[in-house]
């Protein structure tokens, strides 16, 4: 089926600044609440929110099958699982209809008035009901700094990093949206130089720069899927912010890995943007050596130019950009990924994220953690307003951003923003 959304010439009779995430190749899928109080599946294009119940009530995917509430539910899910063939319908469907020769829906006024809002007219939510979701450890630069400073420099990798997509199993129930603040957490650490430990709020949190993406039901349970066939299963892409206590997570982590210092929050940014939108960005990843084992192994292109950018804003105070990345550095891609959680026969379902992990370069201003970016609060940085960070204080708003450019498209994610609040406590 042809990707006619995608169409680079295509024009939209809606205004999009130049500059726009958000253009009418991109299409990406959300859910959000009216200025009436409805909570509805939707779309946004350039600094609208089109409301796809609404679409839906007047019959313009008339011709594509679908059940009858498919968009005027609160979560993705269902629609997620009905698979490629459909998302792909209704992708080039909206491209028609705001397409700029497209006069349909463009002089219906009282159609217009239904479907489209102003984008600070909406409350954007979480796009899924997440059932599970899983982190992995997938970047050789991220994983060998780290290494570095908690092992061997010489062994900074472990023996079986460079054989397989290291992952764990996270924590579903304090995944927010973009916007909602997270309260510093309370937890174990033990003080340097000493021999128990002591219990109190983190002192060290910290960012990591993440993509994830959504699944749909991919196979049943003791049925792998073939890494050749794992993109068919994947719906899109969000920015991903995986908060860290790294005081905690250092004196926990052995031997079981990440627990409290990882599971008090995490922040997405609410537009899943499509694989099939990414599309045109597709690139080559690192090569890979040694040879991952025949189940892994792939050719083609499986990562994506993805231009990532972090940034630090204190109250009151004017943001510092503090990294740029990209997610093309990824050592293990998204299909590897996939193929790696099943072959054991773990079933995949609607909705689940996957956390890349965090996504590190090649060089010290492009690592995707302040662990890594202060080398341990080593070497502080600097911000715009003359104060320092060795790690994210109270008050702080952490902002990360990203998008894909080719010639004239860009395609991007908008931005997942979050505020630190102090540790939580009842009135």
């Amino acid at each position: 089926m042809p990707l006619t959304a995608n169409n680079p010439n295509r024009k939209s009779w809606l205004n999009i600044p130049k500059d726009s995430d958000f253009p009418i190749q991109n299409i990406p899928f959300g859910v959000f609440i009216t200025k009436d109080d409805v909570v509805t599946i939707g779309t946004r294009i350039g600094d609208y929110a089109i409301d796809l119940g609404a679409l839906q009530q007047l019959n313009y995917f008339e011709g594509i099958e679908l059940t009858d509430d498919m968009f005027m539910q609160d979560t993705l899910n269902d629609f997620i699982s009905d698979g490629k063939k459909t998302w792909r319908l209704v992708r080039n469907r909206i491209a028609e209809l705001f397409d700029v020769n497209n006069a349909e829906l463009k002089d219906n006024e009282a159609h217009r008035e239904i479907v489209i809002f102003k984008i600070e007219d909406v409350e954007m939510q979480l796009p899924v009901l997440i059932g599970d979701y899983t982190d992995f450890y997938s970047s050789r630069e991220h994983a060998t700094n780290v290494g570095k400073m908690f092992r061997d420099p010489e062994n900074a990798l472990l023996p079986n990093w460079l054989h397989l997509p290291v992952g764990y199993h996270g924590r579903s129930s304090t995944i927010v949206p973009s916007g909602i603040p997270v309260h510093r957490p309370y937890g174990q650490t033990l003080p340097a130089g000493e021999t128990q430990p002591v219990f109190g709020p983190s002192k060290s949190i910290d960012f990591e720069l993440e993509m994830a993406f959504i699944t749909t039901d991919a196979n049943i349970m003791g049925e792998n899927i073939p890494v050749e066939e794992a993109e068919e299963h994947i719906f899109g892409m969000v920015l991903f912010n995986d908060w860290s206590a790294r005081d905690i997570q250092k004196w926990e982590y052995v031997p079981l890995g990440p627990f409290l210092a990882k599971n008090f929050a995490s922040s997405m940014s609410p537009w899943i943007v499509t694989l099939d939108a990414l599309e045109p960005f597709r690139t080559g990843g690192p090569e890979q050596d040694p040879k991952p084992l025949e189940y892994l192994q792939q050719t083609g292109n499986h990562a994506f130019d993805i231009n990532l950018q972090v940034a630090i804003e204190p109250e009151d105070a004017e943001e510092t950009v503090i990294s740029n990345s990209n997610f093309k550095y990824m050592y293990w891609s998204m299909s590897q990924q996939l193929a790696h959680h099943t072959i054991n026969g773990c079933r995949v379902n609607s909705g689940d994220l996957m956390g890349s992990g965090t996504i590190s370069g090649p060089t010290p201003d492009s690592f995707g953690s302040m662990l890594e970016l202060t080398w341990g609060g080593k070497n502080p940085i600097t911000l715009k307003d003359g104060t320092e960070r060795k790690f994210i204080n109270d008050g702080d708003t952490v902002i990360m951003r990203g998008y894909c450019q080719k010639d004239d498209i860009r395609i991007g994610f908008g931005e997942v923003c979050s505020k630190l609040l102090p540790p939580f406590s009842k009135k």
